[in-house]
């Protein structure tokens, strides 16, 4: 027994132990992803070695270095599988731990449902199985982001479909409204047309039945009755009115011209018969602008002031000689028809 200090220990010399080498497997951590392609192919072999893994383990389950060994070496042959199967609390440096008998089962619901209760209960995993169901879950998550994007381009083309008929229908209501705004302005004219129409009725059917004075301007000269040699008659059957040659002669009131031509000692004269059969004659005319059959109104130039005829000088001779009898006087005719004169 050694009561005294400590005996020296030995310095560690680097050189004296040979450097053996650490022999086991080393797990290096590698960086997830990839092209989606590659993760296609790793998902599609992992797929096929999943279910076939799950046969076999069925078929030789119990059966000691045969499907089991087989099924535990899969990720190691299988080039990115172990990436699928690693966990975050794994260690570089720690050994894989004993894995028990593969009970697998086939790929079927019920078989997944196993392995997520397993899995929910904290125990260990059969290797099989979990890749089985990491397969499987990410088959459904391929299948979700498919689905997906399907959903997205339904959207799209919705979205599309919907402002293409929105245009569509905004455009349809910009012609009906050009086509009403085109209507609503054809409306208005015919009104104002048909307006201007019962106007213009309304004035010459006051016209017709109106009477005015053959002259604007004018002066009496020899009356009605006034005695003479000169007349044939031996009196004057009409009125005369004085106005400079050319002097426009208006209709006194509408009728239909009856005669219009030479007369004689009355030079060019107009004769126009009215709707109760009085007829009244314009002589000694230097023209006429109307013709025998033609309808004047009242108002309406029917010739100009002359002195054709048996006459001194230009002058109107009007005579009015109702339907039935003899003359009368003009004027008093026209004044019982309104007629200032």
């Amino acid at each position: 027994m050694w009561y005294g200090p400590e005996a020296p220990a030995g310095e560690w010399n680097p050189g004296a132990d040979p450097a053996a080498p650490v022999r086991g497997r080393h797990r290096v951590a590698r960086r997830r992803g990839g092209t989606v392609a590659r993760s296609r192919a790793v998902l599609g072999v992992g797929v096929i070695a999943a279910v076939g893994a799950g046969g076999m383990a069925s078929a030789q389950e119990g059966v000691e270095g045969s499907g089991a060994d087989r099924v535990r070496a899969i990720p190691d042959r299988i080039p990115g599988l172990s990436a699928l199967l690693s966990t975050d609390d794994q260690d570089a440096g720690t050994t894989r731990a004993a894995t028990p008998v593969i009970t697998a089962a086939p790929l079927t619901s019920a078989g997944v449902a196993v392995a997520s209760a397993d899995s929910g209960t904290g125990g260990s995993t059969d290797p099989g199985e979990a890749l089985r169901s990491r397969i499987l879950q990410q088959a459904d998550t391929q299948e979700a982001i498919v689905e997906a994007e399907r959903h997205a381009e339904l959207r799209t083309q919705a979205v599309a479909a919907a402002a293409e008929e929105a245009a569509e229908l905004a455009e349809r209501e910009r012609l009906e409204a050009e086509e009403r705004e085109r209507a609503e302005e054809e409306r208005k004219r015919k009104e104002e047309e048909e307006r201007k129409r019962k106007e213009e009725e309304e004035r010459l059917r006051q016209l017709r039945e109106s009477y005015v004075a053959p002259l604007t301007s004018y002066s009496f000269s020899s009356g009605y009755g006034v005695a003479g040699a000169m007349w044939a008659s031996g009196y004057h059957t009409g009125t005369d009115l004085v106005a400079p040659a050319g002097t426009p002669i208006k209709n006194i009131h509408t009728g239909v011209v009856k005669e219009a031509a030479w007369a004689g000692s009355y030079g060019y004269r107009v004769v126009v018969e009215l709707a109760d059969g009085t007829e009244v004659s314009y002589s000694h005319l230097s023209s006429m602008a109307v013709v025998a059959g033609q309808e004047v109104i009242t108002g309406e130039v029917i010739g100009n002031v002359g002195s054709t005829g048996n006459s001194t000088g230009p002058h109107l001779h009007l005579e009015v000689q109702p339907a039935g009898s003899g003359t009368v006087d003009p004027v008093a005719w026209m004044r019982g028809k309104g007629v200032a004169i």
